[in-house]
């Protein structure tokens, strides 16, 4: 009797751990590298939430990140490290502005100079509205290392940054970054997207 108890009890706990599995994430069939390349560093709106990590050499902070893009303008909040609130940066090109917690306002080189100060180091954010698709810069010579299976990167090294994709995940008929880490010198900034919107 206990023998038959214990074997409806095992059938029981394999059913409902088999009900239990994760359902796979299916990604798009891949275009070829060369066309998504082309597709993604052409993509002029996006918009996504997440959060950030940023180690130097003589601090570290987490911060949560909101990034609209339009057109050639990224929008970015930044909430947690810098202050208390929200720091408000708006960039385009070189152009820089800045919005400070206490509702200060920062343009050209005191907005860059501000920005280092605060981070620690001077952000490449005219590169990094591309790096943040998993494609590089347009406007600068790249090594790529790339995923030949998904046709998607895997590494990239521009501008004196090495940045590792290590997630990938479906976003409308697209494959997009959800974890990325940068790396430049004694600089680590580690990227999590929470929420894409295309």
């Amino acid at each position: 009797m206990r023998s038959r108890v214990l074997r409806v009890g095992a059938a029981v706990l394999l059913c409902v751990l088999a009900g239990c599995r994760t359902a796979p994430v299916f990604f798009p069939v891949p275009a070829p590298w060369e066309v998504r390349r082309s597709q993604l560093q052409a993509r002029e709106h996006f918009d996504l939430g997440g959060r950030v990590a940023v180690a130097t050499a003589h601090e570290g902070f987490n911060a949560s990140l909101h990034w609209e893009q339009q057109g050639v303008r990224s929008q970015l909040t930044l909430e947690g490290p810098l202050g208390t609130g929200a720091v408000q940066i708006s960039a385009s090109g070189n152009e820089l502005d800045i919005v400070t917690a206490r509702g200060e306002h920062l343009d050209s080189a005191a907005a860059h100079a501000d920005l280092a100060t605060r981070l620690g180091f001077d952000p490449p954010l005219a590169s990094l509205r591309y790096w943040i698709l998993g494609v590089p810069d347009p406007a600068q010579p790249a090594a790529e290392e790339l995923d030949e299976r998904q046709q998607r990167l895997q590494a990239l090294t521009q501008s004196g940054w090495h940045i590792d994709y290590s997630l990938y995940v479906a976003v409308g008929g697209e494959s997009l970054p959800a974890r990325l880490t940068l790396r430049r010198d004694a600089v680590r900034v580690r990227l999590l997207v929470d929420d894409w919107q295309l």
